[in-house]
């Protein structure tokens, strides 16, 4: 019998084992690779909506454009005059973007902070925001403003609030105290700018450079967004080209020449089109792409049962203690668009056939997710116990925070 048949035969039996139904069987896409080559396979060459299981692809670009190491930098400097014996800026304090994507509260008080340490307290005069400066999130391409200039204005705003302890929500003054424990800090004095005459979007002026902002190393960065299947993984993408760009970079990098990956966005929103045997392709260039830059999966993906995020909830037999630690993936997830999508691709080491790397697919899953993530769950226990079960590795080091390994760096003139 061949390779093919055989694993068929074999994973029917299984399935008749556990007590699956064959409309069960018969909606999943599936495919499951080792070295040696294919261990299972169901409509794996048949297009599906992979939802955020294109946030591999978008991680994939930006290691390979920038590299694993690459910092985003946020420029803060001055026009006007400041008078240090009083703290007072007259003038505009100014913001210069470097497409920071996950810039958060956390950085902005670090900011603050340091302005404060060199005798900087209130700005008579404006906020300036040049170039693309975000704070905080806006939750994917529905609710992020695409003009420069609202955006700026939108971004401003916040900053203000953000540096005026008075105008701190319950949020913000638990996320201060948290940076402050985690950094051995006193909570007390709170870092405050205050800012008098509003915000503006403009590029004009050459500002008088105080400090510059960098942000965690973009792995960091990267595994911050896919844990979390964070939407506004699209910064990252703005910041290297268009949808059509990363369209063309994924389909190049896997080989396909037609009837390829076909993106919408750069989050998985919306309509996109992979098939799952492209799903592992992608999923296994990031690997390779990461190792080549002395990274494990692990660095950039969650781990079920280890990290935080949706995984525990979608499948708690893989997050629990027989099975945590074992499979690095990424979910996807479509409540409406296409009828709904539940998306899972992943690897795992088995204890006979060593390291694999699967995906798994059920459209049309809409009103009924949760019934169909247990059967995708299902379906990895089973193919576990076909190669002889799991290999668990132990956890690696907690999810950072967006401040966790940020950098400022005081320009000379703003420290004497």
């Amino acid at each position: 019998m061949a390779r093919a048949s055989l694993a068929a035969a074999v994973l029917a039996i299984g399935w008749a084992a556990s007590g699956w139904a064959a409309s069960e069987r018969d909606r999943l896409h599936y495919l499951a690779i080792n070295g040696d080559g294919v261990l299972q396979s169901a409509k794996a060459e048949e297009p599906v909506n992979p939802a955020s299981v294109v946030k591999l692809a978008t991680t994939l670009w930006a290691l390979d454009r920038l590299g694993a190491d690459h910092r985003y930098t946020t420029t803060v400097g001055y026009v006007g005059e400041w008078d240090r014996s009083t703290g007072v800026l007259v003038g505009d304090l100014v913001i210069q973007g470097g497409d920071d994507p996950d810039f958060q509260w956390e950085n902005a008080y670090l900011v603050a902070r340091e302005l404060n340490r060199l005798g900087l307290t209130r700005v008579e005069g404006r906020i300036r925001i040049q170039g693309r400066f975000w704070l905080g999130w806006e939750h994917g391409v529905e609710r992020r403003e695409t003009d420069p200039k609202r955006l700026g204005e939108r971004m401003g705003r916040r900053l203000i609030s953000t540096f005026n302890p008075r105008r701190w929500t319950r949020s913000h003054i638990n996320t201060w105290k948290a940076l402050c424990e985690r950094r051995g800090w006193d909570a007390s004095p709170r870092p405050k700018i205050e800012v008098t005459g509003g915000m503006v979007f403009d590029d004009a002026g050459d500002p008088v450079p105080l400090l510059t902002h960098r942000s965690n190393p973009l792995s960091a960065v990267m595994r911050r967004f896919d844990v979390y299947s964070n939407n506004d993984i699209v910064r990252v993408a703005d910041g290297l080209g268009s949808v059509d760009d990363l369209e063309d970079f994924i389909n190049r990098r896997l080989g396909i020449e037609s009837g390829g990956v076909e993106l919408e966005t750069a989050s998985g929103e919306r309509r996109n089109r992979m098939t799952v045997e492209q799903m592992v392709a992608l999923l296994t260039e990031l690997e390779v792409e990461a190792a080549s830059q002395h990274l494990e999966l692990q660095e950039l993906l969650p781990v079920i049962g280890c990290d935080p995020g949706s995984t525990r909830q979608m499948f708690p037999a893989l997050a629990g203690p027989d099975h945590a630690g074992s499979v690095t993936c990424k979910t996807g997830t479509l409540t409406h668009t296409d009828g709904g999508v539940a998306v899972l691709a992943g690897t795992f080491t088995s204890a006979v056939k060593g390291p694999v790397v699967f995906a798994v697919a059920a459209p049309r899953a809409g009103g009924s997710l949760q019934y169909w993530r247990r059967a995708q769950q299902r379906w990895i226990l089973d193919l576990m116990d076909q190669l002889g079960g799991d290999v668990r590795r132990p956890c690696g080091p907690p999810l950072p925070y967006s401040d966790a390994d940020a950098q400022l760096e005081v320009t000379v003139g703003a420290a004497e």
